[in-house]
């Protein structure tokens, strides 16, 4: 009888509305609510009298393909780094690394501003403007954003989504009395552009900020129609008027067509696909592409079901008062924390669909001409951050864009080998990247070290690849895409590796920093770069252990594979500091913040897979690490710290670091006594570092699943990090390595209902209860557990 019940409460879980819902238009960016098809995006801010609508094209970045003999030669400042650091000269090592740095990332850009204004209100005084029942939301069961409000008894209704298959984002305008939308519809922008309308469209045609003969253009085109009333377009407007209902759509095409492509003399024909993108559109009715993209996306979205704890959804307190509430009440709201964790996801799919170009520091929406840290790939820990969650929540195919751009900065990588590290052998990446695949380090001279020069960015990335083929068990893709990039980037790191001075047998980095983090030495020198970092060599070693197995399992490299295991048995060691804690420095100097945001050093536990609980000694100093750090950091570092204590088996901090995240933020313009600024969450859900980037709620979702499953291809942990708080509740869909696929129920903390679905025939042994079990599965079969 229980499990019946648990089972029905599973099926109505599915049904939980999943929704975001305001009682007033947004008046702030981190208020509105976002769309988005993988390439184009839309932040809806709603509102009565002008409904702003901010739009966004991923592929809209300034700048050109990057010069493959930039600083051609600086590599020769390599030995003089190093001698420095070996005769402890840290000073001198730091400034010397200012000759190692080339030009910082291009911009990423917004793309046009729509605003819808009412034409009654606007213009004609006499009229009482009085808006009643205002309601805002965001649907992410189907990806659907709408609003209404009544005014002189008049109820106006938009809904809003933007299509992948159909490539429009496309806006239906309702009154329920007829004749009585009047509205005018006007296209601006921030970027050079200019407009022109025929028949009941408008064309706009632009490009990015700078120079136009170097710099990628853009077309976009809006169109109107309506069963009744009038359309007019004139120059950037389009004014419809006696209508009850009218539809927008809304295409746009750049002349990006990739990373090693000139945007004007190679650039896509961006003119001929919009008017193309628009001409299609003409073979469906607006239900028809609703229905289309409510297709397209609820395969992805539907696969992973989640329910913690008991779950209800508030139709009487809108989603930033829950937050507000939340934070204030230190939690009690397993529906908000729920829907976080699957808004994630919703965010993964609505802007990671486009082929060479991931998700950026704002995943893709912006209304800033500049955006923060320009809206960048920043590679220290950002980007990989951004696609955490997609293997595990079932969302494979949103990795597409990191697989095609990892491979775009291979190709990129091995000039920067040369001309920066004197490395003839492999690729390598660096601090920042762009649209463009610039690997140089970053800096421009005269930056800091701690940041700019930094050369683990593509060993690092690449641990995302095996990654992939872990959970999809796809042995073409390990062939073809992962393997031939590790390889690669294992290459450079064997090259880049020089024996210890001081211990021949070692092998270290130098000259090596800790991303963004500072040092004291034992003497009081306050510096950046040292020798044998310990965010290195735990890079260096995730690659080598995961590019060994890769190249046992393809058969390839014998000679390759047997250099990267004697170079790993060389490795320096970790080593466990006066404190109790990982080190992060060669030598047991104090951090310069205790409290610092990175935690690279712990790469090893989380995101890796090296450091487990077989090295009680290592887990407990990586718990003593985290612990020194506290509790309060930014918002991506929440989220990567939930990671941390969950794969520690610490439930209670992981749940309390996932609260934590979920720390209401005001929005960056409100300045009322009642501001809040803090890493958390903004009342459109959206992630505050502060200001907004997009990684913490993804790591915030990779976390929840952290919490729920643990696997390492033959062994599958369930509940390994569940807290009270979640004592019950459901997942289905959720993924482990070795190609699983598992759905269950839980009650008092033990699963009482268990199915399992393997891609290949085998076995595997499954944790939970307290005990272990192994099963033989058949590849494509779901195995009843319990």
């Amino acid at each position: 009888m229980l499990i019946l019940l648990l089972l029905a409460t599973a099926a109505k879980a599915q049904t939980l509305p999943l929704k975001l819902w305001y009682d007033r238009p947004a008046q702030y960016f981190e208020e509105s609510l976002p769309i988005g098809n993988g390439k184009m995006g839309a932040l809806v801010y709603g509102g009565a009298d002008v409904n702003t609508i901010y739009l966004n094209d991923i592929t809209l970045w300034t700048g050109e393909p990057i010069d493959i003999n930039e600083d051609a030669g600086v590599h020769k400042w390599i030995p003089e780094i190093r001698k420095a650091l070996f005769n402890e000269d840290y000073a001198l090592a730091d400034s010397l690394q200012l000759h190692v740095q080339g030009h910082n990332s291009r911009l990423y850009q917004p793309l046009l501003t729509m605003n819808i204004e009412d034409n009654d209100a606007m213009y004609d005084h006499n009229l009482d403007k009085t808006v009643t029942d205002y309601y805002r939301e965001l649907d992410i069961n189907n990806a659907i954003c709408r609003d209404r409000y009544t005014r002189r008894g008049v109820t106006y209704e938009r809904e809003y989504f933007a299509s992948n298959p159909d490539k429009v984002i496309a806006i239906r305008l309702k009154a329920n009395v007829k004749g009585m939308l009047n509205v005018k519809v006007s296209l601006t922008g921030q970027v050079p552009h200019h407009s022109k309308a025929s028949d009941n469209q408008v064309t706009v045609i632009g490009h990015a900020t700078g120079d136009e003969l170097h710099s990628i253009h853009f077309c976009s085109i809006l169109k109107a129609l309506s069963d009744e009333g009038v359309i007019h377009a004139s120059d950037s407007t389009i004014t419809i008027s006696g209508a009850t209902t009218a539809t927008l759509f809304f295409v746009n095409e750049t002349s990006f067509s990739g990373s090693d492509k000139h945007p004007v003399s190679q650039g896509a024909d961006y003119l001929a696909n919009a008017a193309d993108d628009a001409w299609h559109l003409v073979n469906f009715s607006y239900d028809a592409l609703r229905n289309r993209h409510i297709s397209d996306y609820v395969e992805l979205f539907g696969r992973f079901r989640l329910r913690l704890g008991k779950p209800v959804f508030d139709n009487k307190r809108p989603t930033n008062q829950q937050l507000l509430e939340y934070t204030d009440n230190k939690g009690g709201n397993p529906y908000l924390e729920t829907l976080y964790a699957q808004y994630g996801r919703y965010l993964l799919i609505s802007c990671s669909r486009t082929k060479g170009v991931p998700a950026n520091l704002q995943g893709l929406w912006t209304p800033h001409l500049y955006s923060p840290w320009r809206g960048n790939y920043t590679v220290n820990i950002n980007l990989e951050e951004n696609y955490w969650p997609a293997c595990p929540s079932n969302l494979p195919e949103m990795t597409m864009p990191l697989d095609d751009f990892i491979a775009s900065l291979a190709a990129n990588g091995k000039h920067t080998a040369r001309n920066y590290y004197g490395i003839e052998r492999g690729w390598c990446s660096s601090h920042n990247s762009d649209i463009w695949a610039m690997t140089n380090p970053v800096g421009e001279k005269n930056e800091k070290p701690e940041w700019a020069n930094w050369n683990m960015g593509g060993a690092w990335l690449v641990n995302a690849l095996w990654d992939k083929y872990q959970y999809t068990m796809d042995i073409d893709y390990l062939k073809t895409t992962a393997y031939p990039l590790m390889k690669g980037a294992a290459e450079f790191c064997l090259a880049w590796l020089v024996e210890n001075p001081n211990n021949p047998q070692e092998l270290i980095t130098a000259p090596s920093t800790s991303p963004e983090n500072e040092y004291k030495t034992d003497k009081g020198y306050h510096g950046m770069t040292c020798y044998g970092g310990t965010a290195d060599l735990a890079i260096i070693r995730e690659l080598f252990k995961n590019t060994i197995e890769a190249a046992k399992l393809l058969g390839q490299d014998d000679a390759l594979r047997k250099e990267m295991e004697e170079a790993m048995a060389r490795l320096h060691p970790y080593t466990i500091g006066k404190r109790g804690n990982i080190q992060e420095w060669y030598h047991d100097w104090d951090d310069w913040d205790w409290q610092h945001r990175h935690q690279s050093h712990l790469i090893g536990l989380y995101p890796g897979t090296h450091i487990t609980s077989c090295q009680p000694d290592l887990m407990a100093a990586c718990q003593k690490s985290l612990e020194i750090k506290g509790d309060n950091t930014t918002g991506w570092s929440t989220g990567w710290r939930i990671n941390l204590w969950a794969r520690l088996g610490k439930a209670d901090q992981a749940y309390h670091i996932y609260q934590k995240l979920l720390t209401y933020v005001s929005p960056d313009g409100y300045e009322g006594e009642d501001r809040r600024r803090s890493g958390g969450t903004y009342p459109n859900l959206f992630d505050a570092h502060p200001p907004f980037q997009i990684d913490g709620n993804f790591g915030g979702t990779a976390g929840v699943c952290e919490m729920l499953l643990q696997s390492d291809g033959t062994t599958i942990d369930l509940l390994p990090a569940l807290p009270e708080q979640w004592n019950e509740g459901s997942v289905s869909g959720i993924c482990a390595r070795g190609g699983y696929t598992v759905s269950m129920t839980w009650s008092e903390g033990k699963v009482v209902t268990l199915t399992l679905k393997a891609v290949n025939d085998g076995k595997v042994t499954i944790r939970f209860n307290g005990k272990e079990t192994t099963i033989k599965v058949k590849a494509g079969q779901v195995s009843r557990i319990l």
